[in-house]
């Protein structure tokens, strides 16, 4: 994803929003929730991370295994991460994301879900050809109409162009969090979802194309191929139900049935698998789809996941965007803050299931909930 640094004033109502979750979350638990402004230095937030030991994140580990709300097993989805990332880099068109596909297929295919590979050709600026991608959209209870979206890009970046030495940027990068997380994290979840009550169908939907990035200079090479692609195909195949609808004719049916689905909410995965995360409010989540933020973090506070703060994040530019302009409310849960983006140390070894843990609790419960 990238990055826009020119932020708007939006801390008075996240004021407002932090003082009503307290207020809700006092009346759940006795448990403190963090709040304050958002520090700055990038440098000073690593450090504090690294300062961590693992006996706090063992206590959260235990926390988390005696509610009986849990249902992540997060050595399972660690274990997913790694085996993801044994395949190589899984960058779009090549063989590497081939065999991701293969592997998540088989994988969702066998735990009851049904797969659709989302075919579309797309042209990078700085390539002299077109590739082949592919989004995957794995759904849950295909014939309801009403659904929801949890999503994530599954494609890794060719370079790590924020290591320092420009020499390492061609060498091979896993981006474990940054394109491995959000899918160990569904792998996971998959477990899940046919005997999770919801009254809404679910699809997974993996974008490809998100870290097609040859040249990193700003408005250089084109960010989001596949989340443009899904919004464009989704507005188009929603047209004429929303044309009846106007007319009074009535609904159109589930994605199982050949029709459109009707998606009324979204949340993006992005980098939520770093050890101890911070997802503060992405500004541009706020701007779009604020009543949905407020649900999420409501249910992190009621949940006790301490990684969700009621402060203002920065404005990022991801997936979130092209669907909420093809009207999905789509809220981007993501820690910006990871102090291993687009760096070769973006690896298993420095990501932690208790943090998948602690978004696996508020999607599973928001899920229960939506209607």
């Amino acid at each position: 994803m990238s990055q826009l640094w020119k932020r708007p004033y939006f801390s008075g109502l996240i004021f407002l929003l932090a003082a009503g979750i307290s207020i809700g979350w006092l009346v759940f638990s006795d448990r403190g929730q963090g709040s304050g402004t958002i520090d700055q230095s990038t440098q000073q937030q690593d450090e504090g991370r690294a300062e961590k030991d693992e006996k706090g994140e063992k206590k959260r580990d235990q926390f988390a295994a005696d509610r009986d709300d849990v249902v992540l097993d997060g050595a399972r989805a660690m274990g997913y991460l790694k085996d993801i990332c044994k395949i190589g880099p899984r960058i779009s068109g090549t063989d590497g994301m081939k065999k991701q596909q293969e592997v998540l297929k088989k994988h969702f295919e066998h735990l009851g879900g049904k797969v659709e590979m989302q075919t579309f050709s797309a042209k990078q600026k700085s390539q002299r050809q077109p590739i082949e991608m592919a989004n995957m959209i794995v759904s849950w209870h295909p014939e309801r109409e009403r659904r929801v979206v949890l999503c994530s890009h599954y494609d890794t970046r060719p370079i790590a162009d924020q290591e320092a030495d420009r020499r390492k940027w061609q060498e091979p990068f896993l981006s474990a969090n940054d394109g491995g997380s959000g899918v160990a994290l569904l792998m996971e979840l998959a477990h899940q979802m046919k005997d999770l009550k919801t009254q809404v169908g679910v699809d997974f939907v993996f974008f490809d194309g998100e870290e097609y990035i040859f040249d990193p200079e700003p408005e250089h090479d084109k960010y989001f191929f596949g989340s443009e692609h899904f919004a464009r195909e989704y507005t188009r195949a929603r047209a004429p139900a929303r044309a009846s609808a106007r007319d009074g004719q009535g609904q159109g049916q589930g994605r199982g049935q050949g029709k459109s689905p009707h998606y009324i909410a979204s949340v993006l995965l992005d980098m939520i698998g770093g050890k101890n995360p911070r997802f503060p409010i992405e500004q541009n989540s706020w701007f779009y789809s604020a009543a949905l933020v407020e649900q999420l973090w409501r249910i992190a506070a009621t949940q006790g996941c301490d990684a969700f703060k009621v402060q203002e994040g920065p404005r990022v530019n991801d997936d979130h965007i092209a669907l909420n302009e093809a009207r999905i409310p789509c809220v981007d849960i993501i820690d910006f803050d990871y102090p291993h983006w687009h760096r070769l140390s973006d690896l298993p070894e420095n990501c932690s299931g208790d943090s998948m843990n602690q978004v696996a609790r508020v999607l599973t419960a928001w899920l229960k909930q939506i209607k």
